[in-house]
């Protein structure tokens, strides 16, 4: 406390002393105040100028008039044609179907605000809202006359020229007889996509001739919306198709801004991802691919905010009298069957794994999940079924790497034997050409217990990768927990050093229940394993304790329903093992192993000419 104390007192003495002096302050304010002065006289003096060059008649009136007029002659200067729309009122107008309700503001003609109907914050009492007026902007660039103005939308009124609960015309109007801007947004009686078209009317000579396309930005912030921030954050992120590249998206887990320029390809789509919902735009055509980009913004100073994103799409414009942009907005959950009926790619935005793995996600879980005969039961009961689906599918898997153990346990005087041949101070090489020989001896191959397990891990790893992010566990209750999709607490003790970086803040249950289980798992196993493998490797039985210990700690702070999981698999391969040793006689497998032992030895040809060419070698090395 001493030390802060003295660092604080130290940056405050600083501060003051190179702080301005009250006469620089007070100087500073005459020169603030001069330069807005010169300003304001500029600001006057041009209005002037441009009432000069007005017919008399008009000069007359404008000496007269007061200064509101001379800065609204300033306007009319600045904005030209779109002087009009710069006044006007904040109205709103509603869309609505069974599925979301959509608010469009007068003050851009832009989409402010999207509430999902079927679904709540975390907690149940909140509607859900992807984004609200302060936290999102959609605008159009306009680079007007000789480019030397840029114009964006979204600082213009615009009028509703059409106006019903399922579709909305925007319009910004010009002074130009028959030249506008509509924001045309159209919604049907279900589902989560709002048709949109941008009509350009008689732009052609106010759009600047050396445009051949207009700057679309869209912007927000998300907002939490699940029990854990922290999830959130690190979910959220920006995917984009480009129109001859597979989906693509920036680092969710980057802690500084990124920023990606979409220059390779036109862009079929960019979609703003939350953990659980996403909102996209997507072209009918595409967005051209030149000044067009995607930038992600962490938001870790904000409690409340999860981060920032933005797009910058091109809409092509060819000078036409008439031109219309057709696109579409999803506003919706982050649902597999859902996206992948609309045929455009969106469902890779849900992490189902790797490659290969994926397709276990694809297949198996997520039809699972979303099977409506099961829906009743609920999640944790689904959780159990697809456990006990996936383990019938692996059990020839889990037969082959019991008997391979079983056949190394049988064989234990033999390798005693060897043991004891051998000693302490034994060759280890040695010692395992001969253990090797006994187990090719006996008709014993050692990998066929570990290949089989290594069959598992794909399902592990895919499940590891999609469950957390599964639509279809969010909010969903299971025993003592609230929510499958994040990590259950049973116990929260606060940040403690080292331990809270660690293990956490809190104890998840069924992550302990998944780590008990799988430690009596290892003890079982390591309980089987030939002595001599301990010996040769003594590291391994540290290893096979200390890993359960790793995966408890990024388990403790995952998802609930992946726990559960790992925990029923390691109890169906205890009742497996248990209804297998009853089926399978240690007995009889010794009995083949020592019939094996007794018959001859089946040399391939491969292995006669590796031992011809030890032979040789030998030989050779003894003339030397």
């Amino acid at each position: 406390m001493i030390g802060l104390g003295l660092i604080a007192a130290i940056l405050g003495i600083w501060l003051y002393a190179s702080g301005p002096t009250p006469e620089q302050i007070a100087r500073n304010k005459q020169i603030r105040d001069s330069v807005l002065l010169v300003q304001k006289k500029a600001q006057l003096d041009e209005a002037a100028k441009i009432a000069l060059e007005q017919p008399k008649a008009d000069t007359l009136r404008a000496a007269i008039v007061p200064s509101d007029s001379l800065l609204q002659v300033e306007l009319n200067n600045q904005y030209k044609d779109f002087a009009p729309a710069l006044k006007g009122k904040k109205e709103y107008y509603t869309l609505e179907n069974r599925q979301i309700k959509a608010t469009v503001s007068n003050k851009g003609g832009q989409i402010i605000k999207v509430e999902l109907k079927d679904y709540k914050r975390y907690g149940g009492t909140q509607p859900l809202v992807l984004f609200e007026e302060d936290s999102t902007r959609f605008a159009l660039s306009l680079n007007a006359y000789d480019r030397s103005r840029i114009f964006h939308t979204d600082s213009f009124y615009f009028t509703p020229v059409k106006q019903n609960d399922k579709e909305l015309v925007m319009r910004l109007q010009t002074s130009k007889p028959g030249a506008h801007i509509d924001f045309v947004y159209q919604l049907k009686e279900d589902g989560y996509m709002l048709e949109s078209e941008i009509r350009f009317s008689g732009m052609q000579n106010i759009i600047s001739q050396t445009e051949d396309q207009l700057q679309l930005t869209w912007s927000m912030v998300f907002p939490g919306q699940e029990k854990h921030i922290e999830k959130e954050k690190a979910a959220a992120t920006i995917y984009f198709k480009q129109e001859i590249n597979s989906p693509d998206y920036l680092n969710p887990r980057n802690e500084e801004a990124e920023e990606k320029e979409l220059n390779e390809a036109d862009i079929k789509w960019v979609a703003f991802k939350q953990q659980f919902f996403n909102s996209s735009i997507i072209a009918k055509q595409v967005f051209a691919k030149a000044g067009s980009l995607v930038k992600l913004s962490p938001r870790a100073e904000s409690g409340e905010h999860v981060k920032a994103v933005k797009a910058e799409l091109g809409v092509p414009f060819l000078h036409q009298p008439n031109e219309t942009f057709a696109m579409q907005f999803y506003f919706g959950p982050n649902h597999y069957p859902t996206l992948k009926n609309y045929g455009l790619e969106l469902e890779n935005i849900i992490p189902t794994g790797w490659s290969v793995f994926s397709y276990i996600n694809k297949w198996l879980v997520i039809p699972l999940f979303n099977a409506n005969i099961l829906n009743p039961l609920g999640m944790g009961i689904i959780i159990l079924i697809l456990t006990l689906i996936v383990k019938v599918i692996l059990l020839p898997i889990a037969y082959k790497t019991y008997m391979s153990g079983a056949k190394m346990r049988v064989l234990k005087p033999e390798t005693d034997a060897l043991n004891e041949k051998f000693g302490k101070n034994a060759d280890p090489m040695k010692k395992q050409q001969e253990t090797m020989a006994l187990y090719r001896k006996a008709g014993v191959n050692p990998l066929s217990g570990c290949i089989p397990l290594l069959l598992q891990f794909p399902i592990l790893i895919a499940l590891f990768a999609f469950i957390p992010d599964s639509f279809e566990l969010r909010q969903q209750a299971f025993l003592w927990a609230d929510d499958l999709s994040t990590y259950d607490s049973v116990w929260t003790f606060g940040q403690i050093p080292f331990i809270s970086w660690a293990y956490g803040d809190h104890v998840s249950l069924f992550a302990g229940l998944m780590f008990v289980s799988t430690i009596v798992y290892t003890y079982m196993n390591s309980s089987l394993m030939p002595q001599q493998g301990s010996a040769q490797m003594p590291g391994m039985k540290f290893m096979m304790y200390f890993m359960p210990v790793i995966f408890l700690a990024v388990m403790n702070s995952y998802a609930a329903g992946l726990s559960w999981y790992y925990f029923l698999a390691n109890m169906f391969t205890f009742l497996q093992n248990f209804i297998i040793k009853k089926i399978v006689s240690d007995d009889k497998i010794r009995a083949q192993l020592v019939a094996n032992m007794k018959k001859p030895i089946k040399v391939s040809g491969f292995q006669k000419r590796l031992a011809e060419m030890a032979k040789q070698r030998e030989q050779s090395l003894k003339k030397r």
